[in-house]
């Protein structure tokens, strides 16, 4: 039942950000009509857009999404070329397959294959890898076996992307309560209703702690490759573990993409550890800039960072504003802290931004 809520709260206005903006972690999803996602970019202050999976198509169905290979020319043709400076891309090289198959039979050859692709990406402009939460979770070898991120059979994939200096942003684990018996009384319980296919509560699922200590135990391994974490290390609900995480590997940055939920219900800590890893964050949001609600989602996102605003409603995992699970708290950054976040930490991993973006 809906509630009447007669608190009276001050309410910021922010139509632009501070300071200009590269939102970090995004997909177009193999849909190149972007004149919408430009048109919410400029009204929002939003001066360049990554697109994760730049050579990947994903199939939106009830309950969830089937990827599958794309070619990675589109995006330079429809996106890059075509407005100069506003986008750039990740790839997936060959981990964008379906996950109902096999991801590989020979893994050398896996290897090989990768390795090749991913270079011939890296030339053509592709700024980085990325890893979806599928490789953990739901890819398997040709014996029916699941392979963990830090399977040593894949160790050279992470080793040549450190040699080539690109970033890799791998998803590993969810909100916990993915993780947990589809219940009325599980805080995410509308969510996964609605998306069944996020839940991992089947004990056939690795839990949330295995899928986080391998991917923990994979960044250290390699200290030689910078990685992204994305969705605040995907533990938004344990600020003190990531606190530690950071501590520990120096070379791992985290975004807060789909996550203000979770840290604006928690804004004091929150403000403490964007203050004190404000060179380790990076801004994005994963969520559309093509609908009606991303203009407002974006406004979202700069309120939360940028002022002491209570007690308002950040936007759900879909990008739009019909449901809310909590209000939120602004965390009120500093303005240094401000342009670390929104552009400069993601130019200094990614230091070829620099000469494609105007700031």
């Amino acid at each position: 039942m809906t509630k009447n809520i007669y608190l009276v709260t001050r309410r910021t206005n922010i139509d632009k950000a501070s300071f200009p903006v590269i939102d970090a972690h995004n997909h177009l999803w193999g849909n190149w009509q972007v004149e919408k996602v430009v048109e919410t970019m400029d009204r929002a202050g939003v001066v360049s857009y990554c697109d994760l999976t730049g050579n990947v198509r994903i199939e939106f169905k009830e309950g969830g999404y089937r990827i599958s290979p794309g070619d990675i020319s589109d995006f330079f043709d429809n996106c890059a070329e075509k407005y100069p400076g506003r986008f750039y891309c990740f790839t997936m090289a060959n981990l964008a397959q379906p996950a109902d198959k096999p991801l590989f039979t020979d893994h050398r050859r896996f290897v090989e294959e990768f390795i090749e692709m991913l270079n011939m990406h890296v030339n053509k402009g592709a700024k980085g890898l990325k890893v979806l939460k599928e490789l953990g979770l739901r890819y398997r070898d040709a014996g029916g076996s699941l392979i963990p991120c830090d399977d040593q059979r894949l160790f050279p994939l992470w080793e040549e992307a450190g040699r080539l200096g690109i970033p890799v942003l791998i998803h590993q684990a969810d909100p916990a309560g993915f993780f947990e018996p589809v219940t009325p009384e599980n805080e995410h319980y509308d969510n996964l209703k609605k998306y069944h296919s996020w839940s991992f509560a089947d004990p056939s699922f690795p839990r949330k702690t295995e899928l986080l200590k391998q991917r923990d135990n994979l960044v250290k391994q390699h200290p030689g490759t910078v990685f992204i974490l994305p969705h605040f290390a995907n533990y938004a609900e344990n600020i003190q573990y990531v606190s530690g995480l950071l501590d520990e590997n120096p070379n791992v940055y985290i975004d807060f993409s789909a996550r203000i939920d979770e840290l604006g219900r928690q804004p004091y800590s929150s403000r403490e550890f964007f203050i004190r890893y404000q060179d380790r964050i990076i801004f994005g949001t994963d969520m559309p800039a093509n609908i009606d609600d991303s203009l407002e989602m974006y406004r979202t996102y700069f309120r939360f960072l940028e002022t002491f605003d209570e007690s308002f409603y950040s936007p759900d995992y879909d990008g739009t504003f019909g449901y809310a699970r909590w209000p939120v708290c602004g965390i009120g950054l500093p303005r240094e802290v401000l342009k670390k976040i929104y552009s400069e930490n993601i130019l200094r991993i990614i230091p070829s931004l620099k000469s494609e973006i105007t700031i």
